[in-house]
């Protein structure tokens, strides 16, 4: 048996770091969401993009008192601004909630690199980039088209399915756990650390410290075994990377691996769950993509712009006015790429979903240093998912349009999408 004394002991044996702050934890019902908004109630998950047409025109950095006092921009030039921003706004936490790390946890963060700051970012991100080529991407999409035709035939002689639970969300697991080298069985295990850590933001602080340490204990028992047994995989790799001639501190090495299995698993089932949303209740571009498969990769984009899973957050670093608003240290702002997407002034029919729109810019993958390094993956994944399903399933519809139901807080898509089948798949 190998020993590595960075992970001999529990993370929660590690030296005492600075304590932190705590807000207070405020729910119920938005009184104006221009001064009072949050992103954990049940009428944003519904359905945030009213909201945020009304904001964009009327309030377009909406201010809320909440989880300690935040901002919420929704103009795609103020969203961009503050995304290159470095300077002025810290990534130490980029999930807003009713805790504030303390400000010595800059410039490395809990989940390098998403939560790092430059210059530190820089070198995090660049660890990571050789397992996020298009060209390393492209060797697991074999097995991802193999695995969504696996899905596809359990469907099989069902007349109802959730195309959810049942697919989407399977698919991320899957090739997240194959790149990580974790028991593809540990699926479920997946699927609640994904909904304690981002859904679970104004749980009680015991309820969310206990969840964290239990994904923390999970991952290290993962890191030990591969420690034991090394193999070729992301785990393995980050084990033995280096950084300024050292190897990764145990909680640099957790903490990306927190990273890509609750960012790379929830973000692209979301999307996946999202554009089969929109192909089951939109049959005209249902039928034009089976139609015309040629078009997918255009339309695709398309869903990525209009229904963007992503919303980052960002912690002000000292006292300013920025865009006339009195921002203050350690305010949050939180980072609506979903409304970017839809600002009219940067796109055309920026409401509608036109799967032939030819120019594109969107921003679900995020702007500026933060861009999405898993952007590739993510496409590859969307991509066959949706392939597979066409191919398989040309014709299906929403079984029960209110019987949808979608993921609160900062990644948004379907947790439950019951769709309709003919009677052979």
């Amino acid at each position: 048996m190998s020993v590595d004394e960075r992970f001999t002991t529990g993370f929660q044996e590690a030296p005492d770091a600075p304590p932190g702050t705590r807000s207070e934890i405020v729910t119920g019902p938005v009184t104006d969401w221009a001064t009072d908004f949050s992103h954990l109630e049940p009428e944003w998950a519904a359905d945030p993009y009213p909201i945020l047409d009304d904001l964009r025109e009327r309030c377009p950095i909406a201010h809320t008192e909440r989880f300690g006092g935040g901002w919420l921009p929704t103009r795609y030039e103020d969203v961009a601004a503050v995304a290159y921003d470095t300077e002025r706004f810290s990534s130490r936490s980029i999930i807003m909630g009713n805790f504030r790390p303390p400000r010595e946890t800059a410039p490395v963060g809990s989940s390098p690199p998403i939560s790092s700051d430059p210059p530190f970012h820089h070198h995090a991100r660049k660890l990571l980039l050789p397992a996020f080529t298009r060209s390393a991407v492209a060797k697991r999409e074999a097995a991802t088209r193999a695995y969504c035709h696996t899905l596809v035939d359990a469907l099989e002689g069902r007349a109802v399915v959730d195309a959810a639970r049942d697919y989407a969300q399977h698919i991320p697991v899957r090739v997240i756990a194959d790149m990580l080298g974790f028991p593809p069985e540990d699926g479920p295990r997946f699927r609640e650390f994904i909904e304690n850590v981002l859904e679970g933001v104004n749980k009680p602080p015991e309820e969310r410290t206990a969840a964290m340490d239990e994904l923390f204990d999970y991952l290290l028992d993962q890191i030990r075994d591969h420690v034991d047994h090394p193999r070729d995989d992301l785990t393995s790799y980050l084990i033995d990377a280096e950084l300024f001639g050292q190897k990764l501190e145990a909680l640099h090495v957790a903490g990306t691996m927190a990273l890509l299995l609750i960012a790379g698993i929830d973000t692209t089932w979301s999307a996946i769950g999202a554009s089969l949303w929109h192909l089951a209740k939109t049959p005209a571009d249902r039928e034009r993509l089976v139609a015309e498969p040629e078009l997918l990769p255009t339309a695709m984009e398309e869903f990525l712009r209009a229904y963007a899973p992503v919303t980052m957050a960002r912690l002000v670093k000292e006292d300013m006015t920025w865009r006339g608003v009195e921002m203050k240290a350690d305010d949050w702002v939180l980072l609506s790429f979903p409304s970017a997407n839809r600002d009219p002034r940067q796109f055309e029919r920026a409401g509608e979903v036109v799967i032939d729109r030819e120019v594109n810019r969107h921003v679900a993958f995020g702007l500026g240093i933060h861009r999405c390094v898993g952007s590739h993956l993510a496409r590859m994944e969307l991509r066959v998912a949706l392939e597979v399903w066409l191919e398989r399933i040309p014709v299906f519809e929403l079984a029960d349009p209110a019987a949808v139901t979608w993921a609160t807080g900062q990644v948004r898509g379907p947790r439950t999408l019951p769709v309709r089948l003919p009677a052979a798949t």
